[in-house]
């Protein structure tokens, strides 16, 4: 596995066949993970970063190394998957890891900001300080940090370019959730930042685009349910067109399109990815 302070790959053979070259944070598990996966068979070479460690703020574990290995092993292309292990906070590291994508693969197409986390419980006036900013920084500022990094990238391709920066934000950016009123406050964050993000990107060829997920069948789902005191996941299965829970490939599918060259009619929106859920 390799960290952001690592450049030593070699291209593998047939790299300048690859439809785009991408980053995605948060690509361990989840829906991250399935973006890597559905990016992979799509031809797309990526850099997938995951911090790949436990948080003693958290009250349950993170993705871990062996996590990101088997997502890897699932992959269609697992030659064209750089593994990165680095933290979403950590500027450097985000920095490290888009050379990384412009050293080995040539450039950066497409930068993906999924990574996230969940801290719940207490009402917001309650909420700790440290598990407050915790939320912000991960998030949000992660979502910051991330574009600090990749749209240099993204614009040093030559024109006409297609660029393309995707966030996952949240139904609850939309819809107010008892008890994850700061994780709430943040996915409406991200809403706002591509929103502006993609104002200021206008006419350079790069968009700014965002999905935002209803529940969807992950282990922040699981957290939360406990933090609801829910019996089971299931007890999310309640939106207008099915009560069932979304899988991560649902969610995947719409962002590996928002990273194609085929949305580019598309930028400053957030999709609702939730089957109805906030219509």
């Amino acid at each position: 596995m390799t960290h952001a302070a690592t450049v030593d790959r070699v291209i593998p053979e047939g790299v300048d066949q690859i439809r785009g070259v991408a980053i995605v944070t948060g690509a361990a598990r989840g829906i991250g993970a399935a973006t890597v996966r559905r990016l992979s068979s799509d031809g797309w070479a990526i850099v997938a970063l995951d911090r790949c460690a436990d948080d003693a703020a958290l009250g349950y574990e993170l993705a871990s190394e062996q996590d990101l290995q088997e997502m890897m092993d699932w992959c269609a292309n697992p030659d064209l998957i750089f593994p990165v292990i680095a933290d979403v906070r950590d500027q450097d590291a985000l920095d490290r890891a888009v050379t990384i994508a412009v050293r080995k693969f040539g450039g950066l197409d497409a930068a993906v900001a999924v990574a996230g986390m969940m801290v719940g419980g207490p009402p917001l006036w309650e909420m700790s300080d440290a598990a407050y900013q915790l939320t912000i920084d991960v998030n949000l500022t992660g979502v910051w940090r991330l574009a600090k990094a990749a749209v240099p990238a993204l614009l040093a391709r030559p024109q006409p370019r297609h660029g393309r920066f995707v966030a996952v934000a949240s139904a609850a950016a939309h819809h107010g959730m008892p008890r994850l009123a700061a994780y709430g406050a943040a996915k409406a964050g991200v809403a706002g930042l591509v929103r502006g993000l993609a104002a200021d990107l206008a006419g350079s060829g790069v968009t700014a685009n965002g999905v935002a997920p209803g529940p969807t069948s992950t282990t922040m789902l699981d957290v939360t349910a406990e933090i609801y005191g829910f019996a089971n996941v299931e007890n999310f299965a309640h939106n207008p067109l099915h009560s069932r829970l979304l899988q991560p490939d649902e969610i995947a599918a719409p962002i590996a399109w928002l990273c194609s060259r085929e949305s580019s009619s598309l930028t400053g929106h957030v999709l609702p990815t939730d089957a109805g859920l906030t219509t």
